[in-house]
């Protein structure tokens, strides 16, 4: 059985917890029965020997293959892991993981499930909708929790666009960036980003392009977890001179995502290599297909 899953990149702008989209770069595991137990990491994380020993995927794939089929010690499995998501970096790894493992659980105890059941089951794992969210429908998403369930709406997004997401060679910690966060709003800052959370929506869903820069802004938690790392500053600066769209923080960092017309796209990622030329800087397409499972 083959699953596969797309990064994501969410909180965009003023969306915290709430707005998430997905690009086209995938987490691929193969899975196996095998007369013995087996983990093989390709990509990212490979070199990483703790995730072999201390594997989420494992974990809650056992957690829910046992609940589905029970446990049979003499059942066993061979997994290979190909990575191309980088790890904490605020491209939605940990919800990749998440949302395959589930989806593998079922796919090999046989079992039939809908992406929205796949969804609230991975809430259980990942308390913010927005990246899980996406990387099971694809596209982008608004989505809300309401009684311990995932209400969302996607808008698949046009290959008019495209996303230049870079990527530091420096982590921020999300349980580090959240305890700096405010712990109260002023009105105004609610209402700022209320709005712009708004417009942000409606200008992606009607593919007013124009709009996103204005709309992308935030007041709530972009520029605090920034200061972590402060070069996103003046990265996000060159890249809203250079072409793109909008321009912010990927999830809780440190990989900033920008998005711009599919012209400009190599000449915005040229710019940002040549003066950022230690981090990573990919052109990606959007994901429309969200989780798939193949035999």
């Amino acid at each position: 059985m083959e699953i596969s899953v797309p990064a994501t990149s969410a909180n965009l702008g003023p969306g915290f917890d709430t707005l998430g989209v997905a690009l086209d770069l995938r987490n691929v595991v193969k899975i196996k029965r095998s007369k013995f137990f087996s983990i093989s990491i390709k990509g990212e994380g490979a070199n990483n020997v703790r995730l072999k020993g201390n594997n989420l995927f494992i974990s809650i794939f056992n957690e829910n293959y046992r609940k589905l089929r029970g446990f049979d010690k003499k059942e066993k499995f061979r997994f290979t892991f190909y990575n191309k998501i980088p790890l904490s970096r605020g491209l939605g790894s940990s919800s990749a993981v998440i949302v395959s493992a589930i989806a593998a659980a079922y796919a090999m105890a046989e079992v039939a499930i809908t992406k929205e059941k796949l969804l609230n089951l991975a809430l259980t794992y990942e308390h913010h909708p927005d990246n899980i969210t996406p990387a099971v429908m694809g596209g982008f998403n608004v989505a809300a929790v309401e009684n311990k369930r995932v209400y969302s709406l996607k808008k698949e997004m046009p290959d008019s666009v495209q996303a230049v997401v870079v990527v530091p060679n420096k982590p921020i910690s999300t349980a580090y960036s959240r305890t700096k966060l405010p712990k109260r709003f002023s009105t105004a800052d609610v209402v700022y980003n209320l709005s712009r959370s708004s417009l942000l929506t409606a200008a992606i869903f009607s593919e007013a392009w124009d709009m996103l820069r204005i709309a992308s802004k935030d007041r709530m938690h972009q520029d605090v977890r920034m200061r972590g790392l402060p070069e996103l500053f003046n990265l996000q600066k060159l890249a809203l001179e250079n072409g793109a769209l909008m321009s912010t923080l990927s999830g809780s960092g440190s990989t900033f995502f920008n998005m711009v017309y599919k012209d400009d796209a190599k000449r915005l990622a040229a710019k940002l290599k040549e003066r950022f030329g230690k981090f990573q800087v990919m052109v990606l397409d959007f994901d429309n297909a969200g989780l798939t499972v193949s035999e």
